[in-house]
């Protein structure tokens, strides 16, 4: 029999188990978080025209943002060229925000469209940017379910808006 090696990430649970995956027709995680206007606590780093930049709550790494379609549609090609070229400039501005901020070797950024992608968020598409470093995943999930973030997510909140206001406000 073949030996199969299997990576666990246990410390995923927290998000699988929540509610963001328990989703209905009517209910939106990211339509109520703007409505909530409570930016700072909701992790919000800027709102733009057509996109808005969140903070990922349960991040692969410090620094992981979605950048998200104010208009609700998890239909990429329903996309206007507009909103296509904001959310492109917003996730052009974060990795120079990021690599400010962070100092990142290099950047993941991808959606996953549908269940089959790997949405846990299937209704309102998201583009993810996650700054990366060589040597940065480690075995601590695997042998103390537990993942070091070695920034807490408010510290990455403040570090982040802050920067973004500065590279925002220098692109004028």
């Amino acid at each position: 029999m073949e030996e199969r090696r299997v990576l666990w990430a246990p410390w995923r649970m927290v998000f699988l188990e929540g509610d963001a995956i328990k989703q209905s027709a009517d209910v939106c995680i990211f339509c109520d978080l703007l409505k909530a206007k409570d930016d700072e606590k909701n992790l919000i780093v800027t709102r733009k025209k057509h996109c808005f930049v969140i903070l990922n709550k349960y991040p692969y790494n410090n620094g992981h943002v979605m950048i998200v379609p104010l208009r609700h549609t998890n239909d990429f090609t329903s996309l206007s060229a507009e909103e296509l070229a904001e959310m492109n400039g917003l996730a052009q501005k974060m990795m120079k925000t990021l690599g400010k901020a962070y100092g990142p070797q290099g950047y993941n950024t991808g959606m996953n469209l549908g269940a089959a992608a790997g949405a846990g968020i299937r209704d309102h598409l998201h583009l993810h940017v996650v700054p990366r470093w060589v040597g940065d995943t480690n075995f601590m999930p695997v042998l103390a379910d537990t993942k070091s973030m070695p920034h807490h997510l408010t510290a990455s909140f403040e570090l982040i808006s802050k920067t973004f206001k500065e590279i925002d406000l220098g692109a004028k």
